[in-house]
């Protein structure tokens, strides 16, 4: 079963995106901000992670530059999730490492879509 890794600081977004990944048949970790995410990641590299770009202690996009420096980081799909659909806020996030994005709020066929087009579906 793959792995899917959800870092957002809000437990409603994590319960959400938990549920709708679950009923693809995906094995799901949690962490509720970018450090407790790496040390997910260090402890078992997820193929997928769901990350949301706006946290406290550390945001997407410091998680994501660090994620790809570590042994195994290059490897999973980053799928980065933002309230802010400004361009430059988006091609930032693809230039640091992300796969594809998707605003929230989102729904089920938003994520079977864009975990469609990473190759995880």
């Amino acid at each position: 079963m793959k792995q899917v890794l959800i870092v957002d600081d809000s437990s409603v977004i994590r319960k959400v995106a938990r549920r709708i990944l679950e009923s693809m048949q995906f094995e799901i970790n949690e962490a509720e901000n970018g450090k407790l995410g790496l040390e997910a990641c260090a402890a078992s590299m997820p193929d997928a992670i769901l990350l949301d770009w706006n946290m406290p202690v550390m945001d997407g996009y410091e998680f994501l530059r660090e994620l790809r420096l570590m042994p195994g980081g290059a490897r999973p799909k980053v799928v980065f999730c933002t309230t802010e659909n400004d361009i430059a806020h988006i091609a930032r996030a693809i230039h640091a490492g992300a796969d594809e994005y998707m605003m929230k709020p989102f729904d089920r066929q938003i994520v079977v879509s864009k975990f469609e087009e990473i190759g995880m579906v």
